[in-house]
């Protein structure tokens, strides 16, 4: 049984309802055009007798007054005066006063079911009255009626009946998939509710919502490895830091305290830098935009390019980085460059080269470096999170595998997208396109904030 306010007992109710008033006011309709009908015809033959019996009396038949039926009845009236009638009124008085022409429904002495009267006039001036029985009417707006008392019932039954199966059997796919969705837990993604293989609503709702659920299976998979990676990563310089600590302690000698601090202070900038990649990954996952400004692209690169020259044996050529402005957030722009010449630096044997330019809609920022390049079946899987192409570099050596996945999500937050490619140099060619700013142009986005990242390679 359905619950009172389930979609199917109202639908079952509503359905019924408006059949129910369709139904009746035809069914009333119906009796009232038969009964005007039945009496309209009952009333044309009171006419046709009347005027022939008027045709009879004025060629002086009288006695075509009689031989009538229970059923009929004559009156010839004179004035006031019945001066003839039919037997079965020949003592009453004049029954109707009408003139010619003119009709009534009226009841009379010697029948109990009404008549139709009619009048019309003779030739000499005398009224003919003529009345017959409506008796068949009412015999057949009877039967009418109680066949669409007991008719209509019965149809509604039917009706809400059928309706009842129809839309349970439309809303019995609904109810699976709400009871596979009732059961399913975050530790139960891979199940997906059944697919009624039809191509309506309810066949596109299940299709939809089992690839909701892949999405979120998929989802939850990636937040599953970001946090067992991330433990892993956050685990590393708090080890050493503690086997430093835990060897000062047992073995005061075999170390010095400017060692012990040095070891804590690069551990402890791991740590930082890590802390603030993964905030600034969280932050671009769920706050987005917010308030940005206008961007001068080119002041950022040079100036992350002359930090790095002062710090990386490669040669730096920036002669083909010229004007480019975008809307962003400058600090985050330049964590995105900052990441990729630092991926670019720690791949490349001697040269990087550095490109900015604008296409009139997007401004382009293109990395070369002469190194060893990125596979082409490693080209997406570089952008995801911890992610290390060379294996063979320790963790204690290698960045935290955030890098590049900053400069993915920072070039999303903006718009924009990051591909990596060939270089004519021989080695990698990263490629950032973020759309260039309009004049007086503004919008909003929110970005964390952290110190640069590490390579990913």
């Amino acid at each position: 049984m359905a619950a009172p306010g389930s979609i199917r007992l109202r639908a079952t109710l509503g359905a019924v309802a408006v059949v129910a008033v369709v139904l009746i006011a035809a069914a009333v309709a119906l009796v009232l055009l038969l009964d005007g009908s039945l009496t309209a015809n009952v009333r044309t033959t009171a006419m046709v007798q009347a005027e022939t019996t008027a045709g009879l009396v004025s060629a002086g038949a009288l006695e075509a007054l009689d031989g009538r039926s229970d059923d009929e009845f004559v009156q010839l009236i004179e004035g006031d005066q019945v001066v003839g009638s039919t037997s079965n009124v020949s003592d009453a008085a004049p029954i109707a006063s009408l003139q010619p022409g003119e009709s009534a429904e009226l009841d009379v002495p010697f029948d109990d079911d009404p008549f139709v009267v009619v009048a019309t006039d003779t030739t000499d001036g005398k009224i003919v009255v003529v009345g017959r029985s409506l008796d068949a009417v009412v015999e057949s707006l009877a039967a009418l009626t109680g066949l669409l008392v007991a008719g209509v019932p019965m149809l509604l039954l039917l009706i809400g009946l059928v309706t009842w199966h129809v839309i349970g059997r439309a809303l019995a796919p609904v109810e699976r998939i709400r009871s596979e969705v009732d059961e399913i837990s975050t530790g139960e993604l891979h199940r997906r509710v059944p697919e009624p293989g039809s191509r309506d609503e309810i066949g596109r709702l299940a299709i939809t919502m089992n690839r909701m659920l892949g999405r979120l299976q998929a989802g939850d998979a990636r937040q599953r490895r970001f946090v067992s990676d991330a433990s892993h990563e956050l685990r590393a310089p708090v080890s050493t830091i503690r086997q430093h600590a835990e060897l000062a302690l047992a073995h005061p000698g075999s170390t010095s305290t400017g060692d012990l601090a040095s070891t804590v202070l690069e551990e402890n900038l791991r740590l930082q830098r890590l802390v603030d990649d993964l905030l600034l990954l969280t932050a671009t996952d769920e706050t987005g935009p917010a308030t940005r400004t206008s961007v001068d692209l080119d002041d950022v690169v040079l100036a992350e390019a002359a930090r790095l020259q002062r710090v990386s044996d490669a040669e730096l050529d920036a002669s083909k980085v010229s004007a480019g402005r975008v809307n962003g957030d400058g600090r985050q722009l330049a964590r995105l460059v900052s990441n990729l010449l630092e991926n670019a630096s720690h791949h490349a044997r001697d040269t990087i080269a550095i490109e900015l330019r604008s296409d009139g809609t997007w401004v382009v920022l293109t990395v070369d470096d002469d190194g060893p390049g990125v596979p082409p079946g490693e080209r997406e899987r570089v952008f995801e999170r911890f992610v290390r192409l060379d294996e063979s570099r320790a963790r204690t050596g290698g960045g935290s595998g955030l890098g590049l996945a900053i400069v993915s999500e920072v070039a999303a937050a903006h718009g924009g997208r990051v591909d990596v490619g060939d270089s004519p140099l021989g080695g990698a060619r990263f490629t950032v396109r973020l759309p260039e700013l309009p004049d007086g142009a503004s919008a909003s986005f929110s970005l964390g904030s952290g110190d640069p990242g590490e390579d990913d390679r």
